[in-house]
């Protein structure tokens, strides 16, 4: 008789695994489920998301990246293309719903190779062959910008930051904000810092009253009586930053003091205001016009800086106070024994003005380094949210032009002309990579073809119109949503960096080689492995 084989238990108990071709088609369809969600929201005519979440706050947006944020995501394939969504903010900042409607494309072009059993590897190496060929392309294609003329460049970054917000909540208003966001990345250095754009938002009046102020703004904070005795403006001032709490503090909590008589006691109190007046004395001595603390400054402070006609404002948020560092100059300082010119900000002109139903401290003509913040204005909070995520696309946008001066063709020009290329090029080659190419090929038409979908047009008339153009070698011809029909992009003005097209295509691709390459998932009981249910308990219908 046959001895039976003992059973070997390698995993812990209630281990989910799953494997093969049936877990690589599942992941497949995960990651199109996912497109699913952001599907809509590309080019002009893109709708939007509400997302509320668990708190109820809701959410308005048609940024790609942001929605896949909000969406909380459990399925760890599709989970990749959430991380491609946020590498392509982080890099690029535009082009988030691209680079998932791409991966998604590649992914649903691929599956029926692999329901028929190609083997991942191969299709892999195809994938990364398309890749190079579409990189090599792309640099090929790209026209390059002449940045000797300064007005040249401005018009030139003008139509980038257009084209970024043409899809955006504020497409309306894009020539009013595209000028903005051109002036605001133009005030900074050579480096481009992101952080010393500082954006505000004042809800109430139209959009078109939001303003860009070259240097630092931040709201009125917390003040105490007193305040409105200071003055209001100062030019050419001098800016004290402390990290300091300026109050009566009851030195008596921090230790034990024994008293017998009213006398003793009465010289603690007195000591106490001391350590503060000799505090105040030498913030007033270093001249300095205008304090900001970190920490709160009390009543007493307050009024002691008014009668000296000073200005100061305590609970100042760190990134405010960092910024006006930045730019003012001088240094956050955490004791008043050192207080000179050299820690001592500059600028030219302070003033507190009235900004809708808020105030604000506003620092102009610093002399360090460059900053502006952008103040935004309009109806809702939702709505200031959105605007504000638009506005960081396009400042994104313009600083990777400044950097890369090369643009090609926005509207699915640059994909259509790739799609071409690659299906050209399958022509030539032998085996299974012939037909693989081909399907990547048709993936890239996914971005005209949705950009169709959206805007309600017949998409298929318009790719059939699209691949005669660029067959006659109309390298430039893409959809135009204006008129339904078809135009030449680059005339159109419709441009984008060509870094934006090179970074979503790298990592779509790397995303669809990542989810090919995986064919088994393996997943944990969660700890204290939860018995599993008895049908009938809990899991049979619900009782009516």
């Amino acid at each position: 008789m046959m001895k039976m084989q003992p059973q070997i238990v390698l995993l812990k108990e209630g281990t989910d695994t799953s494997q093969g071709k049936p877990q690589l088609i599942s992941n497949i369809n995960a990651c199109q489920m996912i497109v699913d969600a952001v599907r809509t929201t590309l080019g002009p005519r893109g709708m939007d998301k509400l997302i509320v979440d668990v708190n109820g706050k809701a959410t308005i947006s048609n940024d790609g990246a942001t929605i896949m944020k909000l969406l909380d995501i459990v399925h760890p394939a599709a989970k990749t293309l959430v991380e491609i969504a946020k590498s392509q903010d982080a890099e690029v900042g535009d082009g988030t719903t691209s680079v998932v409607l791409l991966a998604g494309e590649f992914l649903k072009q691929i599956k029926p190779f692999v329901e028929e059993g190609v083997h991942p590897r191969i299709i892999i190496k195809a994938v990364r062959r398309a890749l190079q060929l579409c990189h090599e392309k792309i640099n090929q294609l790209a026209v390059k910008i002449d940045n000797s003329n300064p007005e040249e460049q401005r018009a030139l970054l003008e139509k980038c930051a257009a084209t970024a917000l043409n899809s955006k909540l504020i497409h309306q208003q894009k020539e009013f904000f595209s000028k903005m966001v051109v002036d605001a990345v133009l005030l900074l250095d050579e480096l481009l810092p992101l952080n010393m754009i500082g954006i505000k938002k004042v809800s109430g009046g139209a959009l078109e009253d939001s303003q860009l102020i070259s240097g630092v703004a931040f709201k009125k904070t917390f003040s105490y009586a007193g305040f409105e005795m200071q003055p209001k403006t100062y030019k050419n001032c001098k800016i004290a930053l402390l990290n300091i709490e300026l109050e009566l503090k009851a030195e008596r909590d921090n230790a034990e003091v024994r008293v017998d008589n009213v006398i003793e006691y009465q010289k603690v109190v007195d000591a106490e205001w001391q350590i503060l007046y000799d505090k105040l004395a030498k913030i007033h001595e270093s001249g300095a016009n205008v304090v900001l603390s970190k920490l709160p400054i009390g009543d007493v402070a307050t009024q002691y800086f008014a009668d000296r006609d000073m200005f100061c404002a305590g609970r100042v948020p760190e990134e405010d106070l960092r910024r006006t560092m930045k730019a003012c100059g001088g240094a956050v300082m955490t004791t008043v024994n050192d207080l000179n010119d050299s820690v001592l900000g500059n600028c030219t002109l302070f003033e507190e003005r009235q900004i809708g139903g808020e105030r604000f401290n506003i620092f102009q003509g610093c002399i360090n380094a460059k900053t502006c913040t952008l103040i935004l204005r309009g109806g809702s909070e939702q709505f200031l949210e959105e605007t504000e995520r638009s506005l960081h696309d396009a400042i994104m946008i313009v600083r990777r032009t400044i950097k890369n001066d090369s643009v090609v063709a926005g509207g699915g020009a640059i994909e259509m002309e790739l799609s071409k290329m690659l299906r050209d090029h399958s022509r030539t080659i032998a085996g299974k990579e012939q037909l693989l190419i081909g399907a990547i090929a048709k993936a890239l038409e996914i971005i005209p073809r949705q950009l169709c979908d959206n805007a309600g047009f017949d998409a298929t008339n318009i790719l059939n119109k699209l691949r005669q153009k660029h067959a006659q070698g109309n390298a430039w011809y893409g959809v135009d949503v204006g008129k339904e029909h078809i135009a030449d992009n680059f005339e159109a003005c419709v441009w984008e960096p060509s870094v934006i097209k090179l970074n979503a295509l790298q990592a779509a691709g790397e995303a669809t080689c990542l989810i090919l390459s995986v064919d088994e998932t393996i997943k944990s009981p969660k700890a204290g492995g939860e018995a599993p249910q008895m049908p009938g308990r809990g899991m049979g219908r619900p009782m009516m």
